[in-house]
């Protein structure tokens, strides 16, 4: 997939020494559920589990995300889709060094786009850990409206953690492209 900036793409082994590097910043892993530092030898193995993947089937499927200008991971987004296949679920990780300039969001809404338009998915949902606003933004900024808030509903490195759900039906995916005149 295709953006006017990005390639979203299947991983590779080459993929790895940076997939190890924007994993192991503490800032970047804070809400996520890995511990930092990864080991390379680690994140070798997440590369070849992740490029092993089938985008279309149950479960998870992680893209890497480059520049077009500039080949190189800058980030990744994971896409788990249902059993049934009529909804998924996503998250996004991105190198500090490309965080604040909207690759994240334009990484997002491709996926988003590609799994209710091209796809047909009925929904898409994603959460985060309460206190990662910048996160919360973006979802909303792609379109996903806040579902509710489970306080204190996660144990993650030693404290209890809020989760913001937030979906977006396919419906109101298009009732939004319709009124911005997509």
């Amino acid at each position: 997939m295709q953006t006017v900036r990005l390639v979203l793409r299947r991983f590779t082994s080459a993929d790895a020494p940076a997939l190890a590097a924007y994993r192991s910043v503490p800032e970047v892993s804070r809400y996520q559920s890995w511990e930092s530092p990864v080991p390379m030898a680690e994140a070798e193995r997440l590369a070849a589990t992740f490029s092993a993947g089938d985008p279309r089937d149950p479960g998870w499927f992680q893209y890497a995300v480059e520049r077009q200008d500039a080949p190189g991971l800058i980030g990744d987004v994971g896409v788990r889709r249902s059993e049934d296949g009529r909804q998924a679920e996503l998250g996004f990780t991105f190198a500090p060094e490309f965080q604040g300039r909207g690759y994240a969001t334009e990484a997002v809404a491709r996926v988003v786009e590609f799994l209710l338009v091209q796809e047909g998915l009925h929904r898409v949902s994603a959460d985060c850990d309460g206190r990662n606003v910048r996160s919360a933004k973006l979802l909303e900024r792609v379109g996903f409206r806040r579902e509710g808030q489970l306080v204190q509903s996660t144990w993650m490195k030693g404290e209890w953690t809020d989760d913001v759900l937030f979906g977006l039906l396919a419906s109101e995916y298009r009732a939004a492209r319709e009124d911005h005149g997509r």
